[in-house]
């Protein structure tokens, strides 16, 4: 199967991503980075009577300039319906309702005491200070969307909403599998020429980074048999199964033949890194086989099951963005080229390579602290200081 361009492959993926596993219900306190499966509507108005939002001294606004009888107290969580009349007060604490009649609270401080006999000494404007009827919400609003990711201010309404559970999208769960004779796990001895297992941990690391579900199961030499059980087994557990190494075309490379008994769509793109990346499908499932090098492995993840598991569950965490280029780059490779940059906010989103090797798809430390790729389309060509080009930003950085 030829090389397809990343344009293509892009397009491919985005015609066969799913829709999301349906919903389930989870205790407010476990719903933090959840996707939010209905739209949460208010059943009352909040304040539903006029409450005081300081305390003070509720009068008539008309009566600022009279002499005015105080004739009790409302202390706050007090909510009594009280009353005033013309030239009347009741003190009035944070969170208590207003008495009828009255429409303005006057700051203590402004007020002057003789018995009980108030004086306004500094007038204020009608209504100050009082939290009008569905001033924080109105009966029937949607207050939290369908699809929102829950944070603490979502959870913070929730909560006063008096909702204990909630209803959220089910997680995506992705299985991460290296494959490989030369690959040892970080406990096993280890021999000049093979090579420490870091995909496995990156990979379902970077997953879990996102919020998603993600299964490390570790490492399978290169046998075709025991490549093909791991990798139906985790289908019955997971919606994505991503295996790395073994899908070029070097002698023990089983797992192209292994994901062809599913429906391959796709077989090489003509990109840098990661050129041998594999895209399968297992009726609803999905199979992603990517390379082997740390650095490859990384990207494709990016591009290709990152997309997959944010539709799964309605979710966005990779933004493509437009940056200033802060030095003149000089691309040397004619494919569609991916490349980890410095990303700073100045105004203005920021990048360079400042401090990044040059080198093969091996070069892992490229990534440490690292928040976005350059997107550099194909071809040789010279970019100036200033030029505005594309980023894929995985991380915060402002």
């Amino acid at each position: 199967m030829a090389h397809i361009s990343f344009e293509e492959s892009i397009n491919i993926l985005n015609s066969v991503l799913p829709k999301s596993k349906g919903s389930e219900r989870v205790f407010l306190e476990n719903a933090l980075n959840r996707v939010l499966a209905e739209d949460v509507v208010s059943k009352y108005d909040n304040p539903y009577k006029e409450t005081a939002s300081m305390d003070g001294y509720a009068i008539r606004f008309e009566d600022q300039d009279k002499e005015i009888k105080l004739i009790g107290k409302n202390p706050a969580g007090s909510f009594k319906f009280t009353k005033i009349n013309e030239c009347e007060a009741i003190k009035t604490y944070t969170g208590s309702f207003m008495p009828e009649n009255a429409d303005t609270l006057v700051p203590i401080e402004n007020v002057e005491i003789k018995g009980n006999k108030l004086i306004v000494k500094e007038k204020v404007p009608k209504y100050h200070a009082v939290r009008p009827i569905g001033e924080d919400f109105k009966k029937g609003e949607v207050l939290i969307k369908k699809g929102t990711v829950l944070k603490a201010g979502e959870i913070g309404v929730l909560a006063s909403l008096g909702i204990p559970v909630v209803s959220v999208v089910k997680k995506p769960v992705v299985s991460v599998l290296a494959t490989g004779e030369e690959i040892v796990d970080l406990d096993s001895d280890f021999e000049m020429g093979q090579i420490r297992s870091s995909n496995n941990y990156t990979l379902t690391a970077l997953a879990r980074s996102f919020g998603f579900e993600a299964i490390n199961l570790g490492i399978v030499g290169d046998n075709k048999k025991s490549i093909k059980e791991k990798i139906i087994d985790a289908l019955k557990t997971s919606d994505v199964v991503v295996t790395t190494g073994g899908v070029s075309v070097g002698d023990f490379d089983f797992v192209k033949e292994i994901t062809g008994e599913f429906e391959v769509l796709f077989h090489g793109v003509n990109i840098k890194p990661g050129q041998w990346v594999m895209l399968a499908k297992a009726k609803e499932k999905y199979i992603i086989s990517l390379p082997g090098f740390p650095y490859s492995s990384f990207v494709t993840f990016l591009l290709y099951v990152v997309p997959i598991l944010e539709s799964l569950e309605g979710k966005k965490v990779i933004k493509k963005i437009k940056a200033k280029l802060r030095d003149d780059f000089e691309k040397k490779f004619k494919k569609y080229q991916f490349v980890a940059v410095n990303i700073d906010f100045e105004g203005e989103f920021v990048v360079d390579v400042r401090g990044k090797k040059q080198g093969s798809s091996g070069i892992l430390t490229n990534l440490i602290g690292n928040k976005a790729l350059m997107c550099l389309k194909e071809g040789l060509y010279k970019l100036k200081a200033g030029e505005m080009i594309d980023v894929l930003v995985y991380d915060r950085v402002i």
